[in-house]
């Protein structure tokens, strides 16, 4: 019996394109000089897509694809993903929730501490021999005690809030409503005003477009000269020019970023500043979670062509 075709979009560790290599048949529309050619070639076949949170599926490669059943990502975010088409289409949709969401919050708080404490700088002060032929390093800021603002108390928001507590922080939300599970957690329903209230500001959203650019320049004013912005969600959440006037002037203290506009071609002028953190979009990248993340690519699309129900679906 032949094996299922699927588009695999993007490359992924070994450990996962073992198993889906040996269960389906895997085109990698990824090694594909001419993309468009690619799907026209092979798109009659394909009943599957394997794809990456930022590489999605759009409204394009979807079309190409006539016998296209389901739509699994590797990763929480599936903004990149033309749900509207697939819903139209009748095609399923998973992703990874759960398995990444405790890396996620972990790499944010690491950016926050590592940020207001100049660990990067205070190592390159080490290295270049500054701490020898010039003295103790510039003082930073502490970060306990501070007050801490989460944009989007969902999954990996709860959990980056629990370890705030644990620097006695005085955390506030904004979400859509207050969450029965933050009893102790102060909700402030405008992320202007819970800017004004926050020295750090997580942004933990999922992305769509109602949260487009909802950090935007309001907000980044409202936290000002002295706040820091950490994002850990999607890029889309945020105006990047606003964001890199505001680095540029002054008027937003500091940034940690794990995510950009066009990455991994980030815009340049972040290059120039000493006020912000850049992250490579590695939040979930450790070991134990990018398998769990594989794992769960592959038993949702084995699922779905076995007939049983599909284990994290979006559609």
């Amino acid at each position: 019996m032949s094996k299922v075709a699927i588009l695999q979009v993007g490359p992924y560790p070994a450990w996962d394109e073992g198993p889906l290599g040996e269960k389906f048949t895997l085109h990698r529309y990824f090694e594909a000089s001419d993309t468009a050619a690619f799907l026209k070639a092979h798109g009659s076949d394909i009943r599957g897509i394997a794809t990456r949170g930022e590489l999605g599926a759009n409204k394009a490669m979807i079309e190409a694809l006539p016998k296209l059943e389901i739509i699994s990502v590797y990763g929480v975010g599936f903004d990149a993903v033309d749900l509207a088409t697939a819903r139209e289409r009748g095609i399923r949709v998973t992703n990874t929730p759960d398995v990444l969401t405790k890396d996620v919050a972990d790499l944010g708080v690491a950016m926050m501490l590592a940020q207001a404490r100049g660990m990067t700088g205070a190592e390159t002060w080490v290295r270049g021999g500054d701490w020898a032929s010039r003295g103790l390093y510039p003082l930073k800021s502490r970060v306990h005690e501070k007050r801490a603002g989460v944009l989007g108390l969902g999954r990996i928001g709860f959990e980056v809030a629990k370890r705030l507590a644990g620097f006695d922080m005085d955390i506030a939300y904004s979400d859509v409503e207050p969450k029965t599970y933050a009893p102790d957690w102060t909700f402030i329903a405008d992320p202007v005003t819970l800017a004004q209230h926050s020295d750090f500001l997580f942004v933990t959203l999922a992305a769509s477009a109602a949260t487009r650019h909802i950090v935007g320049k309001q907000v980044i004013d409202a936290l000002g000269p002295d706040g820091m912005l950490i994002n850990i969600s999607r890029a889309s959440n945020i105006d990047e020019q606003a964001l890199l006037d505001a680095l540029e002037n002054g008027r937003l203290g500091s940034a940690a970023l794990d995510v950009f506009e066009g990455e991994p071609k980030i815009n340049p002028r972040f290059l120039e500043l000493d006020n912000v953190l850049l992250q490579p979009h590695h939040a979930s990248g450790t070991v134990e979670t990018r398998k769990a993340m594989g794992k769960l690519v592959y038993d949702n699309l084995v699922a779905h062509f076995e007939g049983r129900d599909l284990l994290t679906p979006v559609l």
